[in-house]
């Protein structure tokens, strides 16, 4: 994966990620379309599709790393992971919504609301879900994720931004507006946008009853230089009650789905022009939850 994000966004497709990385690459300014790895016959196996497809891309939208993968139709997108579109004009938010709302869903008709003077919540032909609004301040990112804490989990969003912002360094609180009490149960968060690693996410708690809830199509890598930090982000993450899964992802205790990542060494082994190398490594990694460098550069050399 691209490496100038401590974090970055990564989209789990059934078999479209090459159709949507193109279609988002042009809709979004400064934005292109980077390395792209394909499925071998471990992999394929592994995974249930076709030797030599595309199974990893790296892309950039508005100057900022993104990642997508075709992995089968195991997992769905919903709104419980959505991106915010900070615009500076009205005709921006409208260029937007008419682009991305083609052939998917409107969640929040295009209008103007208390917080916004033009607004809208839909997600695309692909299922993916964006917020496009007019900013009312000055923003750092064009693009920024937002997790949407619903049904029994409300009450818990002030806590998850509290946890991540203390496991994850260059971080802090940037706004927090809580529910009156008489709206949503004490801990549920109206908005709350944080930076955890330089990078801007926000927070919401949604009242009432919900079909959805976090799961694995949308996920955010960790970039991790070394052991230590695979370690460190690894064993806080699932601390107080996470569940660990298989090639280096995890669920932190609140549902959300991380990818605790080596980058490094993946991305000088897996665009190596020895694919039995490349081979033996993915074996490897099949096969582990938390990522082991030491074992993984020892496949790789055949040890």
């Amino acid at each position: 994966m691209m490496t100038q994000q401590k974090i970055t966004p990564f989209l789990w497709f059934d078999n479209q990620a090459e159709d949507a990385v193109k279609f988002y690459t042009k809709i979004f300014k400064n934005s292109k379309i980077g390395k792209s790895t394909k499925y071998d016959g471990e992999s394929a196996k592994v995974s249930g599709q076709k030797e030599n497809t595309i199974m990893l891309i790296d892309f950039t939208l508005s100057g900022q790393s993104f990642g997508a993968m075709n992995a089968g139709p195991l997992f769905k997108f919903n709104p419980s992971v959505s991106f915010f579109i900070n615009c500076s004009t009205k005709k921006e938010v409208d260029e937007f919504y008419a682009k991305l709302s083609k052939g998917g869903i409107v969640r929040m008709a295009l209008d103007k609301y208390p917080f916004s003077e033009r607004y809208a919540f839909i997600s695309d032909k692909y299922g993916v879900s964006w917020q496009i609004i007019l900013s009312n301040t000055k923003v750092e990112k064009k693009i920024v994720p937002s997790l949407l804490f619903v049904n029994n989990k409300i009450a818990k969003a002030e806590e998850a931004v509290k946890f991540y912002t203390k496991v994850f360094k260059d971080s802090k609180v940037k706004t927090m507006m809580p529910y009156d009490k008489k709206q949503a149960p004490k801990g549920s968060v109206m908005y709350s946008e944080f930076i955890i690693e330089g990078e801007t996410f926000s927070l919401m708690s949604g009242i009432g009853d919900h079909k959805f809830d976090f799961n694995e199509a949308i996920s955010f890598i960790i970039n991790c230089k070394d052991q230590k930090e695979v370690d460190y982000y690894w064993n806080n993450l699932i601390s107080g009650g996470g569940q660990e899964s298989q090639c280096g992802w995890l669920k932190d205790k609140f549902g959300v789905s991380w990818q605790v990542t080596p980058t490094m060494l993946l991305e000088k082994h897996l665009n190596s022009k020895d694919k039995t190398k490349v081979k033996n490594m993915l074996a490897a990694m099949y096969k582990m939850r938390k990522l082991d460098i030491a074992k993984l550069e020892k496949a790789y050399n055949g040890k």
